[in-house]
């Protein structure tokens, strides 16, 4: 079989999305619409991944020469590999249902077509990223997403909480570039190539170059101690906010992790951090979920969670399941937001679970799909998302690695089943609790037809893929009964744990308030800004203003001419010193003529 089609295809599908971005929607010419673009790159996706599916086909590359040093070549290198051919649809699918959707919810105006620009253009970074076989190449697609995520959180650039969410998104970033810039510069001293295969090839065992891997993932995927950007980036419009979270920038990170792995999986003690970052990011991000109220938030949350499970299931040497689960979740946290984002245009634009009830009489097809989506995030067996989580915690039982990180993980997958019903029981049930009375409508196909197609891709893709992305490795299947089935046994205790705390009185506490409130480390994360700011205006003030514009200017000039004066003159302004002083020289004048 000839390979190359495949390479052509996938180039064919990332240079149909650049022909609406250069149309001129002026002019009345026949136009290719974006929505369109994405629709149709996704269907010429499909066919490299059937492809490799029915045949095992080596990587694929194609080098595009940037220049020549003495020591070493920088080269823009196309690869396409399994992981690669696997996502690319994915994305494509994803950003095609949520563009559908966004020309529902956006509100139609001059402004319209520049969203839609942004978004195809923040696809098309998260897509050269995932080509990329050389490391030039994936800084491109890393800089670039991270640039669009900026401008998109920032799209209501008048609101002040707008422009505090892509500020911190942005500086997040930064540091985690740092790790890749660092990791970059490692490779050209060390190996003299940025080529991946390259690097892999010598799999040299650099504690610098893992260290900058790591962070620069940190960074980028919201793990732990950096991981505020994300709740936060849901000032965005919820559009954003679902491609963001779903197949493009937050999973950048874990997929530089796994086009990377054997050069991690070199270091154990890198392999624990990475379980142990996870598992921390895990715990932290579902407990801070259970205390939220706005519907949005807790979707992000969740996404938090499971992006620490992705990092975990690195950690424990199986990247191959890190993707399945991108992939897997990709669907139903889609799916997730953009019911949210019907439910909340529906609702007056309330973000308040509290506010809301008796939904699924109101807007039947939205809280079908959302609890279809909670399901599968939960982990609901025959879901897509059960074939993912299922299969990591399994292998994380069986892998004898690290007990924080197994114990961490399956308390925060006992709290997903929690807090996703929770949100469930809130929005769904009960009598509505927003006044006044809603008139709610589900009559446009843009806002019913992506959420239907994103519910069948949850329920029938974890069959599908599951078989496809874990022939390199096999996984255990000699486990005891109590451990096979500890994931559903973990997601039938959270959903009685969400069942104890819809009865019971909702009097504050301090955990409750100390959840809410993200456990304050808002405010921790601020306080080093904070105190830098006050030192620097008080280094300002009080050291440049006062101690040298005052003290050692006007004052010590002051001061100084005050005594030399005092020294070199006698007029002090004592009026019985001048008199006696005239006495004696008039005394003087007087008697010393006579004597001489």
């Amino acid at each position: 079989m000839h390979i190359y089609p495949q390479l052509t295809m996938t180039l064919t599908a990332i240079f149909v999305l650049l022909i609406p971005l250069f149309q001129n929607h002026n002019k009345n010419t026949m136009q290719l619409p974006m929505k369109s673009a994405v629709k149709l790159s996704f269907l010429i996706s499909t066919i490299p991944l059937i492809l490799s599916l029915k045949h095992t086909t080596p990587t694929i590359s194609m080098n595009l020469n940037i220049m020549n040093t003495d020591t070493m070549n920088i080269t823009s290198t196309i690869t396409m590999t399994t992981q690669s051919t696997l996502f690319l649809p994915v994305a494509l699918f994803v950003t095609w249902s949520i563009m559908e959707f966004s020309t529902w919810y956006m509100p139609q105006n001059k402004t319209t077509n520049t969203f839609m620009k942004y978004l195809t253009t923040f696809l098309i970074a998260m897509l050269i990223l995932v080509s990329a076989g050389s490391m030039m190449q994936l800084f491109i697609g890393w800089e670039g997403v991270g640039i669009m995520s900026f401008l998109l959180i920032n799209w209501w650039f008048s609101r002040m909480n707008a422009n505090s969410a892509a500020m911190q998104a942005i500086i997040y970033n930064r540091i985690g570039d740092v790790g890749l810039i660092m990791a970059l510069a490692i490779m050209a001293t060390t190996q003299s190539s940025w080529n991946m295969e390259q690097v892999m090839a010598l799999q040299t065992k650099n504690i610098l170059l893992i260290t900058g891997l790591i962070m620069a993932a940190m960074g980028k995927s919201a793990q732990f101690l950096m991981h505020m950007w994300l709740p936060a980036a849901m000032e965005g419009p919820t559009p954003v906010s679902a491609l963001l979270h779903s197949s493009t920038m937050v999973v950048a990170g874990i997929y530089l992790l796994i086009q990377l792995h054997p050069i991690l999986e070199l270091s154990n003690t890198a392999m624990s951090i990475c379980s142990c970052i996870g598992a921390t990011t895990s715990l932290y991000a579902a407990m801070c979920a259970m205390a939220q109220n706005d519907i949005k938030k807790i979707i992000a949350f969740s996404t938090t969670s499971q992006l620490g499970l992705m990092m975990v299931t690195i950690g424990i040497n199986l990247p191959q399941l890190a993707l399945l689960h991108i992939s897997t979740h990709a669907m139903f946290k889609a799916l997730l937001f953009i019911s949210a984002g019907s439910i909340i245009h529906n609702v007056q634009n309330n973000q308040d679970i509290r506010k809301m009830g008796n939904l699924k009489n109101l807007l039947p097809i939205t809280t079908t799909c959302m609890t279809i989506g909670s399901l599968a995030l939960m982990g609901t067996p025959f879901l897509s998302g059960f074939y993912s989580k299922d299969a990591i915690i399994e292998a994380l039982l069986n892998s004898h690695l690290n007990a924080w990180a197994l114990l961490s993980t399956m308390i925060a997958t006992t709290m997903t089943s929690a807090y996703s019903l929770r949100m469930m029981f809130y929005t769904l049930t009960n009598y509505p609790r927003l006044t006044p009375t809603l008139t709610t409508n589900e009559n446009y196909k843009n806002q019913t037809n992506p959420m239907l197609r994103l519910t069948l891709a949850t329920i029938f893709l974890g069959t599908l893929l599951l078989t496809t992305t874990t022939m390199t490795k096999t996984l255990p299947t000699t486990l005891p009964m109590t451990a096979k089935l500890s994931p559903t046994i973990a997601m039938a205790t959270g959903i009685y744990l969400a069942w104890e705390l819809k009865n019971m009185p909702n009097k504050p506490n301090k955990i409750h308030s100390a959840l809410n409130q993200l456990m304050y480390y808002h405010m921790l994360h601020r306080s080093a800004p904070k105190a830098t700011l006050m030192m620097s205006q008080l280094i300002a003030t009080q050291l440049t203003d006062l101690f040298w514009l005052e003290k050692i200017g006007p004052k010590t000039m002051e001061a100084v001419n005050t005594n030399a004066s005092k020294i070199s003159s006698a007029q002090k302004g004592l009026m019985k010193n001048y008199m006696t002083a005239t006495l004696i020289t008039i005394i003087l004048a007087l008697t010393l003529p006579s004597t001489l």
